[in-house]
């Protein structure tokens, strides 16, 4: 039967809670916002046709945006903070350090100066350096300052976390610019005197998943994810309101294939994601691992129009994903690489079998963490195609004839270290073996 194809094409549940989450405005970690999010997620799950739909609370690290600056000479650059940026204010001498590889750190004496790295890697380089590597390079070579400097044009300073799983509050303060900023200020002022404030407020909060169901009651269960908060500069629409949107869609696709689950299928719209995995990490250690059959993560869904599905080394979710991809002669690409940025990973890194969906949209994350992350840069029929092959996808996983072995975290922590990753994590605390 393929009526259930129609009516995702053709279906606006998704799509208008995407609309939903965009106009709250800010989603901030610990945030009205964030809540106002999470309660119309679990609403919306309801609607669609889940059971038991909830909400449940954890605490954590909350931080609101204040002033920043950065001065140098008689200018005042544009500039704002990055998230976890302790409330502080550092002067010394200014070292551009261009990509901010860790040669670069290596290379030249950064201690007491105010540091800038690129968002971006050149073509050359073997991994993509995370900011957080980079801005706890900068911490342990003993910089006073962290800037992060945007590779894409458009006047866009970018936004990120710096918090670390040592710590949820950086140790430094630190601030993102634009490409033409960041150019400027190299130019100018290399090895110059240069000043950065950061002005935010620091206070305990709360975050909150949301939990829905549909399927059988099994001893095992597929998870479908998403995280529903987003950074307070911009609607937050690719990251992640079209995967929130997403779980929704799919969750209304799924009641009406339910006779077809042979697994417990489980929606999860995480909290605090952007700031340190707060809500992932905090199911994974209340969840008995063994029975988490798979995850499919949606974050960074109809950024692209091809999906694009890290597998983390699992051959079998390679072969099921492009299975689905080959039935409905649909492009579906699978990595097979690691990736330890978002919700799947606390249950990958155990060896719990899991995907990362995200979108093929080429070597830049483009309008991601910047004010322009906004819904119109996002296209409804994208959607509606990434949702016929997503809920094909988790019929598939919940299949009893769908098997998939779970990884020893040896071999998890092995592939880390083949692909480059392992070091970067070692050093932002994010290294649990």
């Amino acid at each position: 039967m393929t009526e259930w194809i129609g009516e995702t094409f053709t279906s606006d549940t998704g799509w208008s809670h995407l609309e939903t989450l965009v106009d709250i405005g800010n989603r901030m970690a610990g945030s009205e916002g964030e809540r106002r999010a999470a309660e119309a997620t679990r609403d919306a799950l309801k609607d669609a046709g889940a059971r038991n739909a909830r909400l449940e609370e954890f605490d954590i690290q909350g931080w609101t945006r204040g002033e920043s600056a950065i001065r140098a000479g008689d200018d005042e650059s544009a500039c704002i903070a990055l998230p976890r940026s302790p409330s502080a204010e550092a002067t010394g001498e200014f070292a551009d350090l261009g990509y901010g590889l860790p040669e670069d750190f290596e290379e030249r004496d950064i201690e007491e100066k105010v540091v800038m790295a690129a968002s971006d890697v050149p073509d050359h380089h073997d991994r993509f350096v995370h900011r957080t590597e980079k801005y706890h390079r900068a911490v342990a070579g003993g910089a006073a300052a962290f800037v992060f400097r945007n590779h894409v044009p458009g006047q866009l300073p970018p936004t990120g976390s710096v918090g670390g799983a040592d710590g949820p509050i950086g140790e430094i303060p630190a601030v993102g610019v634009s490409k033409e900023v960041g150019t400027r200020l190299g130019r100018r002022y290399d090895g110059e005197r240069m000043n950065v404030t950061v002005d935010a407020d620091i206070h305990d909060a709360t975050s909150r998943n949301v939990h829905a169901e549909l399927g059988p009651q099994s001893d095992e269960r597929v998870l479908v994810t998403s995280h529903v908060d987003a950074h307070d500069i911009a609607e937050g629409a690719m990251d992640n309101g079209a995967g929130t949107a997403m779980v929704v869609e799919l969750a209304r696709a799924l009641a009406d294939r339910e006779d077809e689950l042979d697994t417990t299928v489980e929606f999860v719209a995480f909290g605090a994601e952007e700031v340190g995995l707060c809500g992932s990490e905090y199911l994974a250690a209340e969840t008995d691992l063994d029975s988490v059959k798979a995850v499919l993560n949606n974050d960074g869904v109809v950024a692209g129009r091809t999906l694009s599905l890290l597998t983390h080394g699992f051959d079998e979710l390679g072969v099921v994903a492009e299975g689905v991809g080959e039935c409905f002669d649909h492009p579906m690409k699978t990595v097979p690489k690691q990736g330890p940025h978002s919700d799947h990973w606390p249950f990958v890194r155990w060896g719990v079998p899991s995907y990362h969906v995200t979108s093929d949209t080429g070597p830049d994350r483009g309008w991601g963490h910047t004010h322009a992350d906004t819904l119109d840069k996002l296209d409804l029929r994208t959607f509606r195609e990434q949702a016929i092959l997503l809920t094909e996808l988790a019929v598939s996983l919940a299949d009893d004839d769908f098997t998939v072995s779970r990884a020893d975290p040896e071999a998890i922590a092995a592939a880390l270290e083949a692909e480059g990753e392992a070091a970067g994590m070692k050093l932002t605390g994010e290294w649990p073996y």
